[in-house]
């Protein structure tokens, strides 16, 4: 088999088996099981904890003792396994205990990936600039199969995500170990200090103002890149709270309508080369940030239909640019800035600063706020109705008051329970100012000239 083909096909797996349940694990968690919000940006955060320990490890391990591919075929079939669990869980503490458990072994999957891929491309004498945006590319790809699938079986908000996504994790282990070895590279003297025998020298970077900077812009970004990953299905979701819009296709599809970002992922990654090589680094990693403000920005003024409907798919529209213009362009920075003895550890690093501390800030923070500053409480149904754009006696109202909230409206006009909604404009709006502030100190402090044979360099 081809082996750009045999890669593409990791790379499809590798996201199918995240993304049949990351974009609609909100539906079953809120809908499903009605638990709550900041116990959700916990669970959330779990991304987050795992990536701050588990892909430095295993980077090291790669770097030093075992080969990448095996490491890498151990974690997904673990994972897999544990996914199968995961849905058995009967409250929120141990839902977030197994979602660690399996996040441990997933996360640090994310960078073998890439180390495993550069590795082959660069055995093979490949241009890894080059050839690599176009596999990655089937990885969004595979991430938008694995929504359809879910939302078209109707498991957008069961536990048969889990099982789609751990079926094909343990499918991928397997698959895994077919691929040309990729064994440790073991540049490291054996008389060396033993902190550089266990890779830990690659934290030495952070000795470096450049690429410490540069971490920690990273780890304030990835506060930002999965929020919407976290709430944007959920976000769509409730329009079904409003009567106007409760039929709506985007409330039915709304897992279809996210995967627009995710089509959009695959333009933007074929769309990496020529703007790194036109505008280098800083520049697109830039264009992440202010993109970022605009995914953002459509969301909190999008509704399902008209002008509003216009807002939520340009918001899906500037995602690829958010999402892949950062975490491509950041992967080739470490890997044109850092000695090939670390690199494996360095790519662990970088997932350390964004899905490890920067998603566990941004999830527990969310979660936080969403609860405390951005969640309306009413106790009446004039209140309520206004709000979701109606009147108290429409019947479609009291339907989804009686659904949804589980309550009813008393002969006073009151409610039989407090009724609690997201103010999803309000959440929007913080969220596109936070990721404004980012990019304009990116844009100040962090002093990188574009050098177009720096990323000629990384073939070598």
């Amino acid at each position: 088999m081809n082996l750009k083909l045999r890669l593409t096909i990791l790379s499809f797996l590798q996201f199918f088996v995240w993304g049949a349940w990351l974009i609609t694990m909100a539906n079953f968690w809120f809908g499903t099981k009605h638990w709550e919000g900041a116990q959700f940006g916990a669970v959330f955060g779990t991304m987050g904890i795992a990536s701050i320990f588990m892909p430095t490890i295993t980077g090291i391990i790669a770097d030093r003792w075992v080969n990448a591919e095996r490491i890498f075929s151990a974690l997904q079939i673990l994972y897999g396994i544990v996914l199968f669990i995961l849905p058995h869980t009967g409250d929120p503490n141990s839902f977030f205990y197994v979602m660690l458990a399996a996040m441990c072994f997933y996360m640090p999957t994310i960078a073998l990936a890439n180390s495993i891929s550069y590795t082959i491309l660069k055995n093979s004498n490949l241009d890894v600039v080059k050839d690599f945006p176009p596999i990655r590319v089937w990885g969004t790809i595979g991430f938008i199969v694995a929504m359809w699938i879910t939302n078209l079986t109707g498991n957008k908000a069961t536990e048969g995500q889990f099982y789609i996504g751990g079926v094909v994790a343990i499918f991928l282990g397997i698959y895994a170990l077919t691929l040309p070895k990729c064994p440790p590279q073991k540049l490291i003297d054996k008389n060396a200090p033993l902190s550089e025998q266990l890779g830990l020298n690659a934290f030495k970077l952070f000795a470096n103002y450049k690429i410490a900077l540069f971490f920690l812009f990273s780890m304030l970004l990835g506060a930002a890149l999965q929020l919407t990953n976290a709430y944007g299905d959920v976000f769509l979701s409730e329009f079904a709270h409003f009567p106007k819009y409760a039929d709506s296709f985007v409330v039915q599809r709304s897992t279809i309508i996210m995967s627009i970002s995710q089509v959009s992922e695959t333009l933007f990654i074929l769309a990496i080369p020529f703007f790194l090589k036109k505008f280098g680094i800083k520049k697109v990693m830039l264009m992440s940030m202010l993109a970022w403000v605009l995914r953002f920005g459509f969301f909190a003024y999008g509704v399902p239909d008209g002008y509003g409907l216009a807002l939520i798919i340009l918001s899906c529209i500037v995602y690829g640019m958010a999402f892949d213009f950062f975490n491509i362009s950041g992967s080739l920075f470490v890997e044109t800035t850092t000695d090939k003895k670390v690199r494996s550890s360095a790519q662990g690093l970088f997932m350390m600063m964004t899905n490890g501390f920067g998603a566990v800030f941004g999830s527990y923070m969310a979660g936080w706020a969403i609860d405390k500053f951005f969640t309306r409480k009413f106790t009446n149904a004039s209140d309520l109705s206004a709000y979701l754009e109606t009147t108290p006696d429409n019947p479609t109202f009291l339907g989804i008051l009686k659904n949804s909230f589980n309550a009813a409206v008393n002969s006073d006009g009151t409610l039989s329970s407090i009724v609690m909604v997201k103010d999803w404009q309000q959440i929007w709006l913080s969220f596109a100012a936070y990721a404004l502030i980012l990019a304009i100190l990116f844009a100040l402090l962090f002093k990188h000239k574009h050098d177009p044979k720096e990323l000629a360099n990384v073939n070598h």
